[in-house]
């Protein structure tokens, strides 16, 4: 009777094991079509694929990432942008159905912008725009619905914050937002966006950051950093994936560099993250120490082998 529970017991533990593996062998990412978050995706998911893994990438708003993550549909999130997805994440994270494993980027920034001419016409802080809402149109230009950004420049105006009672948030996406702003600007007319760091248009256009929004997208000018997330138990039931969200680090000129070759040159994610990879090979170390590959063998070395392929 004894020997028979063992060898249940030990079923038990082989099947547990199996369906653990099953769980890792697929990691399930959401991007919300922000080329920064598309860019971060794009190199995990070759790292991944470097490690024997597959990867699969759901285009979903806010909202919906952070529901599916807790249905367990969804295992990763590079995009939590903080302090402004507070609002977002606080119900799941106060739940446990959506954990963090750490900041990815630091030193990111999200907040209201102009164009430089229209700035240095006199619109520097929130509370210069209803000055000018004939200029401006009576509209302040978000990205896609759902968004943290939108939501908060829709507050703004319900609460007639600044005097925006009379103003319209338009949204659209990120790709549209940007190329209205562009539009504009080679226009010389006068636009109002949702501005954020990393992004290539704080290269490709002159703009300035507006003042005065504090209370709304937090201090230093929406100063943000922004974090991965996983769902329940991820990290425990994936320790090896676990172990390279928990080693992913980003940096501004990385994902400058990459949205530009996204965004300007209309480069593939997966070909903008395998070129930077492939010249970057010592950052590629550093987010694969103490990472394995799928079947348990080193990880740098299958992946610098997987690169060369591509």
């Amino acid at each position: 009777m004894s020997k028979m529970k063992t060898l249940f017991t030990l079923g038990l533990s082989t099947l547990s094991v199996s369906v653990y593996a099953s769980q890792c062998e697929t990691v399930r990412f959401a991007d919300v079509g922000w080329a920064d978050i598309t860019s971060t995706t794009a190199v995990t998911s070759e790292l991944l694929k470097g490690m024997g893994y597959q990867t699969k990438t759901d285009l979903l708003s806010v909202p919906v990432t952070y529901s599916s993550m807790a249905n367990g549909d969804i295992d990763v999130f590079l995009g939590n942008w903080m302090p402004t997805m507070e609002g977002d994440i606080a119900k799941y994270r106060d739940a446990g159905t959506v954990e963090t494993v750490r900041a990815n980027l630091e030193g990111a920034k999200y907040t209201l912008a102009v164009p430089a001419y229209v700035y240095d016409a006199g619109v520097h802080s929130f509370a210069d725009l209803a000055k000018f809402a004939d200029k401006f149109r009576d509209r302040i230009y978000g990205i896609e619905p759902g968004n943290d950004g939108n939501r908060i420049i829709q507050s703004m105006i319900d609460s007639n914050a600044f005097g925006l009672k009379d103003f319209n948030l338009v949204e659209s996406s990120e790709a549209g937002m940007v190329s209205q702003v562009y539009r504009a600007v080679r226009r010389k007319q006068w636009i109002a966006f949702l501005g954020w760091a990393p992004h290539p248009m704080n290269n490709n256009i002159q703009m300035k950051y507006l003042s005065g929004g504090d209370d709304f997208f937090g201090p230093n000018y929406g100063g943000a950093n922004v974090y991965t997330n996983v769902r329940r138990d991820y990290l425990k039931t994936c320790p090896n994936v676990g172990q390279l969200l928990k080693n992913l680090q980003f940096t501004l000129p990385m994902e400058n560099e990459l949205m530009g070759n996204i965004l300007n040159d209309k480069m593939q994610p997966q070909k903008a993250a395998q070129n930077w990879m492939k010249a970057n090979m010592q950052q590629v170390d550093k987010w694969l120490e103490n990472v394995k590959t799928i079947d348990g063998k080193p990880a740098l070395q299958a992946v610098n082998a997987y690169l060369k392929q591509k």
